[in-house]
């Protein structure tokens, strides 16, 4: 029962993302044809609105309207958040570069460090990259600088690995990464 509430809720949002403000009776035959009961899709759609998540227009009893609130606004809080992650990774390995100049950190310090940082990129980038496909994140400011520090980071991990002494450091690097797909020990 939880799954399909999941189900419906999720269609409703995506309905709604796509045509913004939408008549009542149209947004529950849509939803009913992708998924669900009336019954359903009505107890849902009062619990979003019940949530703050949709809000609900009354004109008439015959002519309701619901629309996503704030979608811009949140879009762009969740952005907001995204980029201050990927500053404080940038800074990070900013950091990290500049005291590995100063100081000689040990082999096997600088490589989990480095690794470290390519799996916190890695996560950040596929998130974005899962993002990219919805146009509302798509069209934020926030969007192409979270893209461009992201680059960024890319670029200065890759420039430190390029200034590593040791010359098998870049191949113990992607030996640390490489996923084994024979080996089933690897696998939880």
């Amino acid at each position: 029962m939880a799954l399909d509430s999941d189900i419906i809720r999720t269609e409703i949002i995506r309905v709604l993302n796509e045509n913004g403000k939408i008549r009542g009776n149209e947004l529950v035959s849509r939803v009913i044809k992708k998924v669900g009961n009336e019954k359903l899709v009505y107890r849902e759609i009062s619990s979003l609105v019940e949530s703050g998540e949709v809000e609900k227009k009354m004109h008439s009893k015959s002519h309701i309207e619901y629309n996503l609130i704030n979608l811009s606004e949140s879009v762009n809080n969740q952005l907001k958040s995204v980029h201050r992650e990927i500053e404080m990774v940038f800074d990070e390995i900013k950091e990290f570069n500049q005291i590995n100049d100063q100081n000689k950190i040990e082999f096997q310090g600088r490589l989990r460090t480095v690794i470290h940082f390519i799996h916190i990129v890695q996560s950040i980038d596929g998130v974005m990259k899962l993002l990219s496909h919805y146009p509302t994140f798509k069209k934020d400011k926030m969007f192409s600088q979270i893209t461009r520090k992201i680059s960024d980071c890319w670029e200065n991990i890759l420039e430190n690995i390029a200034h590593q002494p040791e010359e098998e450091f870049l191949n113990e690097v992607i030996a640390n990464l490489r996923i084994s797909s024979i080996d089933s020990r690897c696998i939880n």
